[in-house]
């Protein structure tokens, strides 16, 4: 198998048929053994329908469909486990990144590259918000993190098999792939282009959803917060010390003492603030560590097609 396209699939029905029809015109003229690997991730509408429509019609249509959903990486993650191929590209099924795009990344990996993914230019069809928030993000991340994560970039790459065998070795709960991905290393660079606007349906990354993933990237990878936690106790505490200096000083020397709630209580208030938002910090770290600590499998697979006999038995509850 020379190529695999992981497609992670949730509620895409009025994508899925466009989408393939876009690979096929694609990747049929490039001449290569090759696989089309939808993951439906718990999807409601009638996305796994279509692609064992698909499947039946063409041999190279492949599929996993989840027991529930287990999340956008998570379902990358199971493509990537199952997958087949030499190459290994990673895109969406909105249509926002291009299919046709895959030409110049395959050419590209093969002028000795083990990872090219696409860089946006620009994001059309998206909230300005959203635009900001991500830019933001992703600026932050490179700022915080002891790897370079490249900016302004998804999930939308090629990747060579040894990358691939490399991922199967981080089998982390709480996913950041690209971040997985820059740690790994191997020769990396880019091709740049415009995303469009979802071609149909709405999208399934809520605020929500995004927010839950750029604290797996920051916890995953950096330990930048944890650290602005203590210096913000030693911060702290050296005001409280001051201010307890100020107010033995203002009681028995000027004597210009005047007891009263207000200071005390935006005192209490500040402290307390302070060490809840520490503790939220240490808790997020200490809930990602607690799950890999249980070692529950990353997904279940409740049906596929995939015939391979790879170590399945256990992939299958990865």
């Amino acid at each position: 198998m020379d190529l695999s396209v992981v497609i992670p699939i949730y509620n895409e029905e009025d994508n899925i048929v466009a989408l393939y029809t876009r690979l096929r015109e694609v990747i049929d003229p490039m001449a290569l053994r090759y696989e089309l690997l939808f993951v439906n991730d718990g999807s409601l509408d009638r996305s796994l329908a279509l692609i064992q429509e698909l499947a039946v019609r063409d041999e190279r249509v492949r599929y996993i469909d989840f027991s529930r959903n287990f999340g956008h990486q998570i379902a990358v993650t199971a493509g990537l486990d199952l997958s087949a191929g030499d190459a290994v590209v990673i895109i969406d099924a909105d249509l926002q990144d291009p299919p046709e795009l895959i030409v110049p990344l395959y050419q590209k990996l093969h002028q000795g590259y083990e990872v090219v993914y696409a860089k946006r230019r620009s994001r059309q069809g998206e909230s300005a918000a959203k635009k900001f928030t991500a830019k933001l993000f992703y600026r932050i991340l490179a700022k915080i993190t002891n790897i370079s994560i490249p900016v302004d970039t998804g999930d939308f790459r090629i990747i060579s098999r040894k990358v691939v065998d490399a991922l199967k070795l981080m089998p982390e709960q709480s996913k950041f792939i690209r971040g997985q991905i820059s740690w790994i290393g191997y020769r990396q660079t880019y091709v740049e282009y415009d995303r469009a606007e979802r071609a149909g349906g709405e999208t399934g990354y809520t605020y929500s959803k995004m927010i839950r993933l750029a604290l797996d990237g920051i916890t995953a990878f950096s330990d930048a917060p944890l650290k602005a936690a203590t210096i913000s106790g030693f911060i702290v505490s050296g005001v409280a010390f001051a201010v307890l200096i100020y107010t033995l000083y203002a009681r028995f020397v000027t004597g210009e003492y005047e007891p009263g709630w207000p200071s005390l209580m935006t005192s209490i208030l500040f402290l307390g603030g302070v060490q809840l938002i520490a503790v939220g910090i240490i808790g997020e770290y200490i809930s990602r560590l607690s799950a890999n600590v249980r070692q529950r499998p990353l997904y279940i697979i409740s049906d596929t097609n995939i015939t391979r006999k790879e170590p399945h038995s256990t992939q299958e509850l990865r």
